[in-house]
């Protein structure tokens, strides 16, 4: 048995960041055989992608814009699709699967997503995501949703944005007879099993979300660096602190 620490951090601590995703592979009906595909590289991304590998699935897929994070994911035995390139995304995985098609889809990105291509990344387009997905979910297949969507976005590109009214093709989606998961994640459901699996090298969360322990003088270094897509998962151990004190 390992000891209770995941990267410098409790295992409770970890279980938390595991969770979440965990929560959207079980509610996408991942299980032995599965192909999946992740929308984001990112910390929640790939605590989707590992509860998938966790529970079953055959393949993988990450997708995302940043290539650095998509490094870090193949590094971590996942598939990528690269969404920077002009090859669409039912493509990449037909190159992979041999078809255009997986069981089901998780959208750890949200409404903050971009185009994809050469010139689609440079804009933000925040239905790309879930139309990307519906394109290339099979029928009857499932969509979870645990990315970040908002009910106003002062920021947003357009007036309709603004208002969380999105061009999202829901058309599509119920012609294929999707089923669409969003919601709160209920972590104590999950704690102790995910736990489990920490301390007995099932998972190794830290290393695949790249948890990187900072002290809280570092915590503004660690925001630039996230926002500037570095494959990390920043976390200030506050435990730590206060029992030195």
């Amino acid at each position: 048995m390992t000891q209770s620490v995941a990267g410098g951090i409790p295992t409770q601590e970890s279980t938390i960041i595991l969770a979440t995703g965990y929560h959207r592979a079980v509610t996408v009906g991942v299980g032995p055989g599965s192909t999946v595909c992740i929308a984001g590289a990112g910390p929640m991304g790939l605590a989707a992608a590992a509860s998938a590998r966790l529970l079953g699935a055959t393949v993988v897929i990450i997708g995302d814009v940043n290539p650095i994070r998509l490094v870090h994911a193949k590094a971590q035995g996942f598939e990528i699709a690269d969404l920077s390139q002009d090859t669409p995304l039912h493509e990449q995985i037909a190159a992979l699967l041999g078809e255009p098609e997986v069981d089901c889809a998780v959208d750890a990105v949200g409404f903050e997503a971009r185009g994809h291509g050469h010139s689609g990344v440079k804009h933000e387009a925040p239905a790309t995501v879930l139309n990307s997905l519906m394109g290339v979910v099979r029928v009857a297949g499932k969509i979870g949703i645990p990315g970040l969507y908002v009910t106003e976005d002062p920021g947003a590109v357009d007036a309709a944005a603004k208002m969380d009214s999105l061009s999202i093709r829901f058309g599509l989606g119920w012609a294929k007879s999707h089923s669409f998961h969003t919601g709160q994640t209920p972590v104590m459901k999950y704690n102790r099993q995910l736990m489990q699996a920490i301390m007995w090298d099932r998972i190794k969360i830290a290393d695949i979300v790249g948890v990187e322990v900072i002290s809280l003088d570092d915590v503004p270094r660690g925001y630039g660096e996230f926002d500037a897509g570095v494959p990390k998962k920043f976390v200030n151990n506050l435990r730590k602190l206060f029992s030195a004190a």
